[in-house]
């Protein structure tokens, strides 16, 4: 085998699973990319019939990516982040089960099993995780296991959160970490820093790894790794987050587990199919699980106050074929003269019949009436963008304002992170609406997942790469009273 010089170690590999797509990412020590590989990721039917995780599809991608570059001898450090509502099993000899993809529905041909699980469920006070559809609460998936596949479930001898398992992968080291069981989960209650009165009970919290941090390095990567990856064998493997986390890491990096929370407040907008907003420092008295708030856990333990909306899909269906920069500033009167709102849909008036929860759709009124025909046959391309990005804004500020309820602090940053980073009319509505915050712009060319696990990697250095630009301040005529009439109707 041939000896890699050390010093050429100066890559970190990132492995970034999405629900829809795959990322293999090489970045330098300065924080550049060097080499970049993606892939769509789906589920696939598992051998018991659910659907299920593309494990080996997903190994195999990997694998040959990586053997076929010759960068991947340069990789020092690798680092994996996943989505969320994820657990893999291992038994004595490899997976116990393969994982379930969090869209299958579990009790969807079980009600009586869905009644016995709602009846142990610890209440939303104490897990601070709402009731989600099909998977989406992982612990539905480890009851399906156990009661509906009872002989898979008796090879369980470890339990990982996804990430985890990757970096076992890797290195063949096993752990568990908090912000993926702290994700909507009902295994784990986050402000005590424990699993969940489920967990317990049904003796879950006994078959997870123990719990080490994202930052620190689990080990280093398997002779069987080397050989086919091509990585060098002091590869360094670090434990590794949820997604969502990592972007929020990145912001992180400075903080310490006992600093206040009001000395580090902030609010992270990650914009993307979801527009998700995290709020560590804000007060759990202010989460509705009727609003679709909860909480998740940072890297650092920390209980964090989250709000979400389908904001992408939301904003293309506003756009309805318009350019998402064709709007201004100069059309809200527009708006305001043809008492033209879009608000979110709460009794089926969907501009797409192809979207079922209705509480995450939008639906457009125009004079108190819901709006039949589409978009395009009544609203000018300018009037359907600034629309999008109206409702986009005004349903963030709602949101930060609802996840800060009661506590005041003069120029608390709101950090915009995706897509919406780069509309200029969102941001300056967004910044508008909140005079008493400081809202700033991510120009990071490399997305916000990838960055953090970069940082992790780099934690105890405090490395902190930011690329942000301040949102101008400027007055918007006809706002506040399109605002007000928004509220009104909300």
């Amino acid at each position: 085998m041939q000896l890699i010089d050390s010093t050429l170690d100066e890559l970190t590999l990132i492995v970034d699973i999405g629900k829809s797509h795959a990322k293999l990412l090489m970045v330098d020590t300065d924080g550049s990319v060097v080499e970049r590989h993606e892939r769509d990721n789906a589920s696939v039917q598992s051998t018991l019939g659910y659907l299920a995780l593309d494990l080996y599809g997903l190994e195999a991608w990997i694998a040959k990516t990586l053997s076929q570059s010759r960068n991947t001898a340069r990789c020092g450090h690798a680092i994996t982040s996943t989505h969320g509502a994820a657990i893999v099993a291992l038994a004595d000899d490899g997976l116990a089960w393969e994982p379930l993809d969090y869209e299958f529905d579990c009790f969807a041909q079980h009600p009586l099993i869905a009644q016995l699980f709602d009846n142990l469920v610890d209440d939303f006070e104490h897990t601070l995780s709402p009731d989600l559809p099909a998977g989406l609460n992982a612990a539905r998936q480890l009851f399906y296991m156990e009661y509906l596949q009872p002989n898979a479930w008796l090879r369980t001898r470890c339990l990982l959160p996804y990430p985890q398992y990757w970096a076992w992968r890797m290195c063949g080291q096993i752990a568990s970490e908090v912000s993926s069981l702290g994700c909507h989960t009902h295994l784990w209650q986050p402000q005590s820093g424990s699993f969940s009165s489920l967990a317990k009970g049904k003796g879950w919290d006994v078959l997870f790894a123990p719990l080490r941090s994202a930052w620190e390095v689990l080990g280093t990567v398997s002779p069987a790794v080397v050989v086919a990856w091509g990585l060098p064998m002091h590869c360094k493997v670090f434990v590794g987050a949820h997604d969502s986390n990592a972007c929020l890491a990145r912001y992180l990096s400075s903080i310490t587990k006992d600093q206040s929370a009001s000395s580090q407040a902030l609010t992270v907008v990650s914009s993307g199919t979801w527009t998700v907003l995290m709020a560590p420092g804000a007060p759990t008295t202010s989460l509705k699980v009727t609003e679709k708030m909860l909480a998740n856990v940072d890297i650092l333990g920390r209980v964090t106050p989250t709000a979400r909306f389908m904001g992408g899909r939301d904003f293309a269906l506003l756009l309805d074929g318009a350019r998402s920069d064709a709007g201004s500033l100069q059309i809200i009167q527009r708006l305001v003269d043809l008492g033209v709102f879009a608000m979110p849909s709460l009794a089926g008036n969907k501009v797409s019949k192809n979207i079922t929860d209705d509480s995450l759709d939008v639906c457009v009124i125009q004079h108190g009436q819901h709006l039949q025909q589409s978009l395009s046959s009544t609203l000018a391309s300018a009037e359907r963008a600034t629309l999008a990005a109206m409702y986009c804004a005004l349903h963030t500020a709602w949101l930060v304002k609802k996840l800060w309820q009661g506590n005041t602090l003069v120029n608390r940053p709101v950090i915009v992170e995706g897509p919406l980073a780069k509309n200029t009319l969102y941001l300056a509505i967004l910044q508008a609406l909140l005079p008493e915050y400081k809202c700033l712009s991510s120009t990071d060319t490399l997305e916000g997942t990838a960055r953090g696990a970069w940082l992790l990697c780099r934690w105890q250095a405090k490395a902190n790469v930011q690329f942000l630009q301040t949102v101008p301040r400027n007055e918007i005529p006809y706002l506040n009273t399109y605002c007000n009439k928004w509220l009104a109707l909300l």
